[in-house]
């Protein structure tokens, strides 16, 4: 009998809807450095092909992802979300800036925050929020 979370996997794992998630997968490997786990095509209500479930390696987590379904009710984020995306690495400037050459749109610039990470915050092109930091140092809740 298996482990009840799968080897590789964490307790919560991310799943986004995309409109557009082939083209998502291309632009998280090139912003984050993600590694394409699986893609599984489903058939698209037009008649097409659509990703059905793919699933990412950034650093040691896994993001699961698909294209819209709109007649299931599964669509991406409009023009905002509810939802950041928190992101470590071990260089945010880095990461941030590899990023935003790939065409993520800066809501917040980084910057040594008061907490002891270097923090900022992003939207991918597909309207999903993500926030990058690098921890620096610890500090007290004082």
């Amino acid at each position: 009998m298996g482990h009840p979370i799968p080897a590789g996997y964490h307790a919560i794992t991310p799943h986004l809807v995309i409109k557009g998630a082939a083209e998502a997968i291309e632009f998280y490997k090139r912003a984050f450095g993600a590694e394409e786990v699986c893609r599984m095509p489903f058939p698209a209500e037009d008649g097409g092909v659509k990703i059905g479930h793919a699933e990412l390696q950034i650093g040691d987590s896994r993001l699961f992802l698909a294209d819209e379904f709109p007649s299931y009710g599964s669509v991406g984020p409009e023009g905002s979300s509810p939802v950041t995306i928190h992101l470590y690495v071990t260089d945010a400037d880095a990461t941030f800036d590899r990023a935003v050459e790939a065409g993520a749109t800066v809501k917040m610039p980084l910057e040594d925050a008061f907490w002891g990470d270097r923090y900022g915050k992003l939207v991918d092109p597909f309207g999903h929020h993500w926030s990058i930091a690098e921890h620096l140092e610890d500090l007290t809740p004082e």
